[in-house]
C-alpha cells in the first residue's frame, strides 16, 4: 500500500511539475516542436496524390510478403515482434533527401529514448520502390545500427523491399499516399507509423523531429501494457495525445482527478492509522482502579 501510494504520489507530481495554473480543461504541450504548416490553395504539382490520411486503429495486412535484408522472404508477421511496439517508416532506400531526414531524426529520437531497440520495440523501414532488394538493404541497415550505437540491437531492426502489390498493402492500411515522378523519385510525406504488438496503427508522428518523449510516450501507448512501469502508465494516463501541438499534452482534469484520488487516500489512510492507534491504546491500557475500599 505505501509503495503503490508512493508511486501515484511521483505521478502526480511528475504530471504536476508540467503543468501551470491553467484552467481545468487546459491542455499544457510537454513535447511538440511541431508547428503545422499553413494552407495553401494549390498544391505544386509534384506533390499530388501525396498526403497522410488519418487511419488511426486500422489493421495492417501481417500476410502481406517481403525480402528481408538478408533476402529472406517474410511476411510482415514475421518482423512484427508479438511482445513489443514497432515504429515503421516509410520511404525508399535510395531517397535523396527526405528518405535520409526522417531515418536520421528517428535515430537520435530513439537514442534519447531509456528503451533499447529489440528489447522493448522494433524499428521496421519498408521501401515503397519496388526496383530495390535486399543487398541495399542491408548496407542501410548496417549504417543506422551502427549510428544507433547500442550493443545488441540488431536483431530489433527490420528492412524489408518488395513487391509493389505487397507494398501497397501496406501503405493503403497506414493512409500514407506517395507518387511516382517522372525523373523515378518518389514524392512522399515525412512520417513514422507506432504500431501495437497485434499490427494495429495505434499513432503516427509527423515531421522530421521526434522528440524522445512523444516518442517514448507512443511506444508506451501502443503496447498495451506490455512494456513501462506503472509510474509510466500513470504518467501517460495523465496525457493525450495533440495532433495540432505535434506531441503529448498534460490534460489538466485528469491530473485534478488524479491528486483528488491521492488526497482521498492519505485521508483514508491516516484516519486509519489513527483509530489503529486509538483502538490500541485503549487494549494495552491497564485496568481501571477499584473503588477506595468501603470504610
Amino acid at each position: 500500500m505505501k509503495v503503490r501510494s508512493s508511486i501515484i504520489l511521483t505521478a502526480l507530481l511528475g504530471c504536476a511539475a508540467l503543468l501551470p495554473a491553467p484552467s481545468a480543461g487546459a491542455q499544457v504541450s510537454v513535447g511538440g516542436g511541431y508547428a503545422p504548416s499553413a494552407p495553401t490553395s494549390d498544391a505544386a504539382p509534384e506533390l499530388e496524390g501525396v498526403d497522410i490520411i488519418d487511419r488511426l486503429d486500422a489493421q495492417l495486412p501481417l500476410d502481406a510478403t517481403f525480402r528481408d535484408e538478408q533476402g529472406r522472404t517474410v511476411t510482415f508477421r514475421d518482423v512484427l515482434p508479438v511482445d513489443r511496439p514497432a515504429i515503421l517508416q516509410v520511404g525508399y532506400l535510395r531517397c535523396p533527401m527526405l528518405c535520409s531526414l526522417v531515418m536520421n531524426a528517428l535515430v537520435r529520437g530513439i537514442q534519447g529514448v531509456d528503451w533499447t531497440v529489440g528489447a522493448q520495440y522494433d524499428v521496421i523501414s519498408l521501401s515503397v520502390d519496388p526496383k530495390e532488394g535486399p543487398e541495399l538493404a542491408e548496407a542501410k541497415k548496417a549504417g543506422y545500427v551502427a549510428e544507433y550505437g547500442r550493443a545488441g540491437s540488431a536483431p530489433g531492426w527490420h528492412f524489408l523491399t518488395g513487391d509493389e502489390s505487397q507494398i501497397r498493402r501496406i501503405t493503403d492500411a497506414i493512409g500514407f499516399e506517395y507518387r511516382l515522378q517522372e525523373n523515378g523519385e518518389y514524392s512522399h510525406a515525412a512520417a513514422v507509423f507506432i504500431l501495437t504488438p497485434q499490427g494495429r496503427l495505434s499513432r503516427v508522428l509527423y515531421g522530421v523531429k521526434y522528440e524522445p518523449s512523444n516518442v517514448r510516450m507512443a511506444l508506451l501507448e501502443a503496447s498495451e501494457g506490455k512494456i513501462g512501469t506503472t509510474l509510466d502508465r500513470i504518467i501517460l494516463w495523465c496525457h493525450i495525445y495533440d495532433s495540432q501541438a505535434g506531441g503529448y499534452v498534460v490534460l489538466a482534469m485528469r491530473v485534478m482527478q488524479l491528486g483528488g484520488a491521492v488526497t482521498l487516500a492519505v485521508l483514508a489512510g491516516g484516519l486509519g492509522w489513527f483509530w489503529w492507534r486509538e483502538s490500541q491504546a485503549r487494549r494495552l491500557a491497564p485496568p481501571v482502579a477499584e473503588s477506595h475500599a468501603r470504610h
